[in-house]
């Protein structure tokens, strides 16, 4: 198949709804993951086509995914760096120290523990303090 007809299917996808999206999941691979994000199964079957299409990714980076450590799942902050946030008008400072991470008189082994300490509910420990991008 050429290029721009896989361009062209890729696009044709932004214009289906869940439904839409799972049924032409299921016309060209069977049953459609269980995934409620018309978003992340548009992306999906996007990179399936064109994986089917161009090749997927290369063995290399396939066992790359695979190894331990190749993937960080958040930054690793040096000792002495502190951290702002201003949560419902209060400035939060949390400080990274040997022992973990200080807010609030209390240790943290995790940005998460420390943003759900803070608010009371989940979140994503990088991402509350802005060492993550919204889309990542």
């Amino acid at each position: 198949m050429n290029p721009e007809a896989i361009y062209d299917e890729v696009r044709a996808l932004e214009r289906l709804d869940l439904h839409a999206l799972r049924e032409e999941w299921r016309r060209r691979y069977g049953e459609p993951p269980k995934l409620r994000s018309r978003q992340l199964l548009g992306l999906q079957l996007a990179w399936k086509i064109q994986a089917d299409a161009f090749g997927g990714l290369a063995t290399e980076v396939k066992a790359k995914l695979r190894s331990p450590g190749s993937i960080r799942a958040s930054p690793r902050l040096a000792v002495g760096a502190k951290l702002t946030r201003e949560w419902k008008g209060e400035l939060q400072v949390v400080r990274v120290t040997e022992a973990g991470l200080q807010w609030n008189g209390q240790t943290f082994k995790s940005l998460s523990a420390v943003a759900r300490a803070i608010t009371g509910i989940r979140w994503n420990g990088p991402r509350f303090f802005g060492l993550r991008d919204e889309a990542a």
